[in-house]
């Protein structure tokens, strides 16, 4: 017999900072003119930082994520919201042109993760029996979510999972490694509750490179933000009732032939750097049809109940959202929850998607019983998805 699984407790915390698109693209072509300027000083060549400035911004606006796709987005780090330079963490320009090193972005990630992860948890008195980090953004061992296990005393209550480096695909893994926990009976014998959590740090503002000015650079610069959030993932017959929920119904995992080189995620002297090429829409397009016609049958979603279907869908860059709506036909209607979330916050990587689940869950305007098709991307190029219904079983 299938026991289901559903998702509730979904909670947020919004990162310290919320920057308009428009400043935050003047931040951006500040930030590489003074990059350029300060390597111009150290060969000892002359520059006009303005100059620079305002042929960069122009670029941007060609290339960039605009204010009509994003109208602002998220930033734990304090850097990203002015230019005094010598004050800045992370990019301190005016003495090193790339921002500093992987190690001091990793002390700051530590840092600012584990005070997020205390904020989600503030209010939480009942340890869950499994508590799984996801994050692409920073790693560190103690982890933030480790640290707050050992803070509220639930290290003989709670089992820490890491799942890292996925990217913005994330959320399916940890639901599928969230979900064998919650079905399991191998919890801790002290454990009080049966639910196991998935908690979400990324970090995005960490890893600019205001040297590299390519294109693709450009998108991804002005693409990303911060994210946190957190939900449990619990038995049918364990979850209580007291807050929205979805059920899961299916779920699945593919990785596009011939696709390796269309996006990569790698640790770089200078933080984190994103590769995309120019085809990822088209390719992700071009695979899409099937595999959600895979995932619907899984679930048992006749044509008329996808028809209905909410389609909570990665915005990985208002291209992927507009190739995926076209190649399964949809109407922007069920898509609307994706357009919005990204408008609102930007590309929070691995916990974008949890952010689509929690409006649905929770907005009175999605009425009990709407499949949700769910579908995410990243290197590989991966492909995940799950097929979820409004409410509990």
């Amino acid at each position: 017999m299938v026991r289901p699984l559903v998702l509730s407790e979904f909670r947020s915390v919004n990162p310290a900072h919320t920057i308009a698109q428009t400043e935050s693209l003047a931040w951006i072509a500040s930030a590489h003119a003074r990059a350029e300027a300060t390597l111009a000083c150290a060969e000892g060549r002359s520059f006009d930082e303005t100059t620079f400035r305002d042929q960069f911004a122009r670029r941007l606006a060609r290339f960039g994520c605009s204010s009509e796709t994003i109208a602002s987005r998220g930033h734990e780090l304090d850097d990203c919201g002015h230019t005094r330079w010598a004050e800045m963490g992370v990019y301190r320009l005016d003495e090193h042109p790339e921002g500093e090193g992987m190690l001091a972005r990793t002390r700051i990630f530590d840092d600012r993760a584990r005070g997020v992860v205390a904020r989600l948890y503030a209010e939480e008195d009942t340890a869950p029996a499994d508590l799984v980090h996801v994050t692409c953004t920073g790693y560190v061992s103690p982890s933030a979510a480790q640290r707050l296990v050992a803070d509220k005393g639930w290290g003989d209550r709670t089992r820490v999972t890491h799942a890292y480096h996925m990217g913005c695909y994330a959320a399916f893994p940890a639901l599928r490694i969230a979900g064998g926990f919650a079905l399991a009976d191998d919890a801790p014998r002290s454990a009080r509750s049966r639910r196991a959590d998935v908690v979400h740090t990324e970090l995005c503002s960490l890893h600019m490179n205001p040297r590299l000015h390519e294109p693709e650079q450009l998108v991804v610069q002005s693409l990303f933000a911060d994210g946190f959030i957190r939900y449990a993932v619990s038995e049918a017959s364990a979850y209580d009732g007291r807050s929205p929920a979805l059920t899961l119904l299916a779920q699945g995992e593919s990785i596009v032939p011939d696709s390796t080189g269309s996006m990569s995620w790698i640790c770089s002297t200078w933080g984190m750097q994103m590769t995309l090429a120019r085809d990822v829409p088209d390719r992700l397009a071009k695979s899409v049809s099937a595999f959600v016609d895979r995932l619907c049958e899984q679930a048992g979603l006749d044509e008329a109940a996808r028809g209905k279907a909410l389609f909570a869908v990665h915005p990985g860059g208002p291209r992927i959202l507009d190739r995926v709506r076209d190649a399964l036909a949809l109407r922007e209607a069920q898509i609307e929850g994706s357009r919005r979330v990204l408008h609102a916050r930007g590309n929070m990587s691995s916990a974008t998607v949890p952010h689509i689940w929690m409006e649905i869950a929770r907005s009175p305007a999605v009425e009990e019983g709407r499949a949700v098709v769910s579908l995410a991307f990243g290197p590989g190029l991966t492909l995940c998805g799950a097929v979820m219904r409004k409410g509990a079983p």
